[in-house]
């Protein structure tokens, strides 16, 4: 006996939705275990704890000792230890931290978050950049992730890692609130990044890391006003690809060579009658490669070494990055006409 077609189409759904009904039964107590697992992530508080846990132990405490001169009240030099930290960078005991935390002392301390205490050797200082490289002789070192390939974007969160006053590791957090330099407080040696991840006396020389756990900087210091003022919110560190090329440079050679030229450098003026791109020069140091050269403030660079020159930043690397005792040609306008100079360039610093 054959079934007319409604009562076949009556059967169908009859079976179809009894099938249905068994899959959603099957399956019914699976959904609500990962709806229980869902209610429970969204409960989570947000942490940066594995970041934490990745970089911490690669970040050490720095005790700087030096003496002090005879003064007029003591007649007998006096025992001054510096706080700062540092970042333990590879296996063979490598550790970076800022030039100032270790500059002119005669004795540093390493003391790990584990607890082992070793003394320091600074193999190399870069007072330009503010960095410095002490090694340690130690076995089975943490050391902190690192990532060449890391992009660092304004807006990244940050946390910055150090031993402020001495009150043992501390973790504080922000975000980068510009990368590149800012006239008259950066210059393109040392192409700071700005946080305001705060950085108090004894975290200079610490990790920046990222919410990952990579390290995005070295921690150098607060911004001060002219009065000396340290500004809240506004702290600087020494970007990672900088700060590891200068380490690499330190420990292969012992010192970062740059070329020096001996012109100051600002924001061109409105009335400057130029159009072209270029670096307005403000004042040239005396007795500089500029100043034997016959460059003045108010020339207007245009071109180093047949290169064009769009910025500041971008000329004083060019100049850096030339070996002392090279000549180049600067060209530049003067009074509306165009000029070249020969210039031998020298040792930043050696003057």
């Amino acid at each position: 006996m054959q079934l007319r077609p409604i009562a076949w189409y009556i059967v169908r759904s009859v079976v179809l939705g009894l099938a249905v009904a068994a899959i959603v039964i099957y399956l019914l107590p699976h959904l609500n275990n990962n709806s229980g697992n869902n209610s429970q992530r969204a409960e989570m508080p947000l942490s940066f704890s594995t970041a934490v846990q990745r970089a911490a132990p690669a970040v050490v405490n720095i005790y700087s000792i030096g003496s002090t001169r005879e003064s007029y009240y003591s007649r007998r030099p006096s025992t001054l230890v510096r706080l700062g930290s540092g970042v333990i960078m590879d296996n063979r005991g490598h550790i970076l931290t800022a030039h100032h935390v270790v500059a002119d002392v005669n004795e540093i301390q390493v003391a790990l978050q584990d607890g082992r205490n070793y003394s320091g050797q600074v193999i190399g200082s870069d007072r330009i950049t503010d960095l410095a490289v002490v090694r340690i002789e130690a076995d089975n070192l943490p050391t902190i992730p690192q990532n060449e390939s890391l992009t660092t974007q304004v807006g990244d969160v940050v946390l910055a890692i150090g031993n402020p006053h001495n009150l043992g590791q501390t973790i504080t957090q922000g975000i980068i609130s510009a990368t590149g330099g800012r006239m008259g407080v950066i210059h393109s040696h040392a192409d700071l990044i700005q946080m305001d991840a705060v950085i108090n006396e004894g975290a200079s020389g610490g990790a920046l890391i990222n919410s990952q756990g990579y390290l995005v900087g070295i921690n150098n210091a607060q911004f001060r006003d002219a009065r000396g003022q340290g500004i809240d919110g506004i702290y600087f560190a020494v970007p990672y690809p900088l700060a590891r090329s200068v380490m690499d440079t330190l420990i292969r050679e012992g010192e970062v060579v740059r070329g020096y030229l001996g012109v100051q450098v600002g924001e061109t003026p409105p009335s400057n009658p130029y159009t072209q791109p270029g670096i307005y020069v403000t004042g040239v140091d005396p007795n500089s490669p500029a100043e034997k050269a016959g460059l003045r403030a108010d020339d207007y660079i245009t071109e180093i070494n047949d290169k064009p020159m769009s910025s500041a930043t971008e000329g004083l690397a060019v100049v850096a990055q030339t070996k002392p005792g090279t000549t180049i040609q600067v060209h530049y306008l003067r009074d509306n006409q165009e000029r070249i100079a020969e210039v031998t360039i020298t040792k930043l610093g050696s003057m």
